[in-house]
C-alpha cells in the first residue's frame, strides 16, 4: 500500500482527480449502504441531484489528493497553486495574541487548511489540529507522520488530545478541528444539523469560550481540472450564548450556534461536501486507555 501511495504523491493533481472521480463513482456503485446515506443526507439538505452527482467524484478526488499532500518532503510546501481570500481575518486575530480556533467541515480539500495555514501562519503562531486515528496500524502510522510538519502538530480525538489543544492556546497557538465529525460519547450532545438530531462535539465552544480565543471558520475549494486550491475565511457571526436553563440546554445551543455556522460554509458549495459520511451515527465509547 506504501509503494502506491508514494506513486500516487508523484503524480499531477489534474490525474489524481480524474482518477478519483473514476473511483468514486465505483465505490458509490459498489456499496448500496455508501450510496443509500449519500443519497439520504443530501436529500435532508436540499441538496440538488446534479450537485449530488458533483459531490460522487469530489468525494473520490479527496481520497486520490490525499497522497499528494500527505507524502511530499517535509519542508517543501504544498506543490499546487494556494490561493487566499479573507486571509486578513487571520492576521488580525494574530496580532491580538489571544491564540485562534479555526473551524472547517468535511468540505472541499479540508486537509488543506491545516497545512496552508502552516505555511503562511505557522512562523507567526503553530497550529495543533484534532483527528480521529485510523483503525489500521500502517494506516495510523503514515496518518500520524505525514501530518506532522513545521508548525503543526496534531491531537487525536481522546481526552488526552482535547488537553493538548487547551495547552495550545493557553501559549496563544492555534488549533483547528472538525466540528462535524462525530466525537467519542460524552464529549458531544444532539444538536440540529440540516433539520435532524446529529451527536455534536462541544470541544469547538469549549475551547473557545475557555481560552478567550476567537472562532475563525476556513474551508479550501477544489479548483477544477487539477487548478489547485483555494483557501476562504470568514468569521463566526453567530455569537456563541452564555448563558441557558442549565448546563445541558447551554451544550445544545452552543453546538447548534456551531452547525448553523458549518451549515453556512457547505451551502457555498454543497457538492464538495463529503455527504456519505456518517454524521448521524450513534456515537463510539471513549477508550478509557486513550491518553485520559
Amino acid at each position: 500500500m506504501l509503494l502506491l501511495m508514494r506513486w500516487l504523491s508523484r503524480r499531477s493533481l489534474r490525474f489524481l482527480h480524474a482518477l478519483g472521480a473514476f473511483l468514486g463513482w465505483l465505490s458509490y456503485w459498489a456499496s448500496p449502504s455508501y450510496r443509500w446515506r449519500l443519497c439520504a443526507n443530501a436529500a435532508l439538505a436540499g441538496v440538488t441531484v446534479e450537485q449530488r452527482r458533483q459531490a460522487v467524484a469530489e468525494a473520490g478526488k479527496m481520497v486520490m489528493e490525499t497522497p499528494r499532500l500527505w507524502l511530499r518532503a517535509a519542508g517543501q510546501p504544498i506543490a499546487d497553486p494556494l490561493s487566499w481570500e479573507g486571509a486578513a481575518i487571520i492576521g488580525d486575530c494574530l496580532d491580538a495574541g489571544r491564540g485562534l480556533v479555526l473551524l472547517t467541515p468535511h468540505l472541499g480539500s479540508f486537509e488543506v487548511c491545516a497545512q496552508g495555514y502552516a505555511q503562511r501562519f505557522g512562523e507567526r503562531q503553530p497550529i495543533t489540529v484534532l483527528f480521529r486515528p485510523a483503525r489500521y496500524r500502517v494506516l495510523r502510522e503514515l496518518e500520524e507522520t505525514s501530518r506532522q510538519r513545521a508548525h503543526l502538530r496534531t491531537a487525536p480525538a481522546t481526552l488526552g488530545g482535547v488537553r493538548q489543544m487547551l495547552r495550545a492556546l493557553k501559549r496563544g497557538e492555534t488549533v483547528g478541528l472538525l466540528p462535524d465529525q462525530v466525537p467519542p460519547e460524552g464529549l458531544g450532545v444532539w444538536a440540529d444539523s440540516f433539520g435532524k438530531p446529529a451527536y455534536t462535539m462541544t470541544l469547538a465552544a469549549r475551547l473557545a469560550l475557555q481560552s478567550g480565543a476567537p472562532i475563525v471558520l476556513i474551508w479550501c475549494r477544489r479548483l477544477p481540472r487539477g487548478g489547485g486550491f483555494h483557501l476562504r475565511v470568514e468569521p463566526l457571526v453567530e455569537t456563541l450564548p452564555r448563558t441557558a436553563a442549565d448546563d445541558a440546554a447551554l451544550a445544545k445551543a452552543q453546538a447548534e450556534v456551531v452547525n448553523r455556522a458549518m451549515q453556512g460554509l457547505i451551502g457555498q458549495c454543497p457538492q464538495q461536501y463529503l455527504w456519505g459520511y456518517n454524521r448521524y451515527k450513534t456515537p463510539r465509547a471513549l477508550d478509557p486507555g486513550s491518553g485520559a
